[in-house]
């Protein structure tokens, strides 16, 4: 698969709404669901996957219009990405879920979560814009998915899976989400959360500024944000060991803790030199 070896993943596709749904699980234990961005599909999250299956049960989703999951353009807004997440835990009997998503996926995450907060233990949210003006959305208009993933993903050995995935998507599902968030107030969802919510950022991402955040200061109590500083949009796989690191910690999080302890740790930076 081009990203390192370990367990063997289980390739599964369910029927919603009529439609072809693909996923990935891997891991026994509690549900933890990753949700992809704008660009590319389940596979990017091979190795948060196989770092959190080890006490984790991991799933990933290709949403609606990316991946291998049908390009039903009628379900490209973003409630209704948020209505698949909610059949596909329905379907797959999951309750109480720990949800990781980025970018697009990170506002489905959000947006589920404001409607059906008794499901979301808890929810990490990387490379998301607030509002349209966080986003660099000329661009993720106008290139096309190929484009789009050699611009935010790069030409490294490490990307050349998901760029290879990238070209799945229909771009209309891009388009479609982009619109829906500019009619959203994603500010107000995340600040009436009563779940404890990990905003994630790169420091250098070309995509996402995230602007609005005033260095934790005018966050929810129950919302933390931490930035890498040396990723751009996908901190997932340019920084693979201190991002799975982090993960692991927010997941061990107490059910009901506020994530503000968590913190980037020196010792994390040394070992992966």
């Amino acid at each position: 698969m081009g990203q390192g070896a370990g367990p063997a993943i289980h390739m599964s596709a369910i029927i919603l709404d009529g439609e072809i749904v693909h996923y990935e699980v891997l891991g026994r234990g509690r549900p933890v669901i990753f949700l992809h961005g704008w660009v590319g599909s389940w596979r990017y999250w091979i190795p948060a996957m196989q770092s959190a299956s080890t006490s984790y049960r991991a799933y990933a989703l290709d949403l609606w219009g990316f991946g291998d999951t049908a390009k039903a353009s009628a379900h490209y807004q973003i409630e209704q990405q948020a209505h698949l997440l909610d059949s596909f835990l329905d379907e797959m009997g999951i309750g109480k879920v720990a949800l990781v998503g980025h970018g697009l996926g990170a506002l489905v995450a959000l947006y589920y979560a404001s409607q059906q907060a008794h499901t979301v233990d808890r929810m990490m949210m990387i490379g998301a814009p607030l509002d349209g003006d966080e986003i660099e959305d000329v661009r993720l208009r106008t290139q096309s998915p190929a484009d789009l993933s050699k611009w935010l993903l790069g030409q490294s050995d490490a990307t050349e899976a998901a760029r290879g995935e990238a070209v799945k998507a229909d771009h209309r599902a891009v388009t479609v989400s982009l619109d829906n968030l500019r009619q959203m107030d994603l500010w107000e969802l995340l600040g009436n959360l009563p779940t404890a919510a990990l905003l994630v950022h790169g420091g250098s991402d070309p995509a996402i500024s995230a602007s609005r955040i005033d260095s934790n200061g005018n966050l929810a109590g129950y919302s933390h944000r931490i930035v890498f500083e040396d990723s751009g949009h996908f901190p997932m796989l340019e920084e693979v060991t201190k991002f799975n690191r982090l993960l692991a910690d927010f997941l061990a999080l107490e059910s009901g803790e506020s994530p503000r302890r968590l913190q980037l740790k020196d010792e994390w930076k040394r070992r992966v030199r």
